[in-house]
């Protein structure tokens, strides 16, 4: 049974005092800070230059930000999927909000490729799909990554 509907948990997970990533200060595998966000990545993702935008500020919804922080969110996401396409190639990049299981705003962003695992359907993280990056390979894209919005943000 999913948490959202058990009244009594949702209601604790939903608030800020009970959110994981409130609790932990941050989410892990964080890459980078931006203005209203973090992105995060994991070498365990499943597919190559896959990442997370979370909102700092710890809100369930996108209509929760106020106008400000969501443009600066919906800023963040964009420079990260422009750094994503420019170092990946992607022939397309897909966006996912969910927040079903962690309820603080996230949004995944999948870079789509020709025969990747979930050509032809929807992505599931949770398919086996086998290592995504060889030895010493997440490592330079996290490092590029950093670099590209470093250098989006002097532009």
């Amino acid at each position: 049974m999913s948490r959202w509907t058990d009244p009594p948990a949702w209601r604790e997970l939903v608030s800020e005092a009970g959110c994981p990533i409130c609790q932990a200060g941050q989410p892990s595998n964080v890459v980078v800070a931006l203005a209203a966000s973090w992105m995060a990545a994991g070498e365990d993702a499943s597919l190559r230059g896959s990442c997370t935008v979370f909102a700092r500020r710890h809100v369930v919804e996108p209509f929760a930000l106020t106008a400000a922080e969501g443009a600066l969110y919906f800023g963040d996401l964009q420079r990260v999927a422009r750094a994503v396409q420019a170092i990946t190639g992607a022939s397309k990049l897909n966006y996912e909000i969910h927040g079903n299981t962690i309820p603080h705003l996230h949004t995944h962003v999948f870079p789509r490729y020709p025969g990747d695992p979930f050509e032809g359907r929807p992505i599931d993280p949770r398919a086996a799909v086998g290592p995504v990056y060889g030895a010493g390979e997440f490592a330079v894209f996290s490092a590029r990554l950093r670099e590209v919005l470093a250098e989006s943000a002097a532009t």
